[in-house]
């Protein structure tokens, strides 16, 4: 038995956890959630096998099988919570594209094909016909940071 083998079974139980704490910090030094349910899957082993007595590959056994059950919730967890946050995040850098298909009252006229539109608290550069102000617009596009718009009858 090599070198490998004599401190495993010197270890003993204390080995999964070990072996769960190496592959916690692998999970810090290659984040993705993956390492992160094997190294918990391996601290549940090693301290199952801590009170019981078993065999290698009972506990090998009962480790792979608690890794992919935790790996396969993680992974659906993961998924429901980012899906929930898909109407927060998506328009993260793209703030513009909120106002797509809504309908303004111009403060400023849009002359030579540009003008200024107030919308909320920021002033947009838009593009579009010339308009005079207090016109209604309706924003068709977003190119940028310039909002495209037509009048909002059209």
């Amino acid at each position: 038995m090599g070198l490998f083998g004599t401190i495993i079974r010197e270890l003993g139980p204390w080995s999964w956890h070990v072996l769960g704490l190496l592959l916690l910090g692998l999970e810090i030094l290659a984040p993705g959630t993956f390492f992160l349910w094997f190294g918990i899957s391996a601290l549940i082993v090693g301290t199952a096998a801590l009170f019981f007595d078993m065999s290698w590959q009972t506990e090998l056994i009962i480790f792979l099988v608690i890794a992919f059950a935790s790996l396969i919730a993680g992974r659906r967890l993961m998924n429901r919570k980012s899906a929930g946050q898909e109407g927060e995040g998506d328009t993260l850098n793209r703030r513009g594209s909120r106002y797509v298909g809504r309908e303004f009252v111009l403060g400023e006229p849009i002359a030579q094909g540009t003008g200024r539109l107030n919308v909320d608290d920021s002033v947009w550069r838009v593009t579009g016909p010339d308009l005079p102000a207090g016109a209604k617009v309706r924003v068709v596009e977003v190119d940028g940071s310039v909002l495209k718009v037509t009048a909002a009858g059209e």
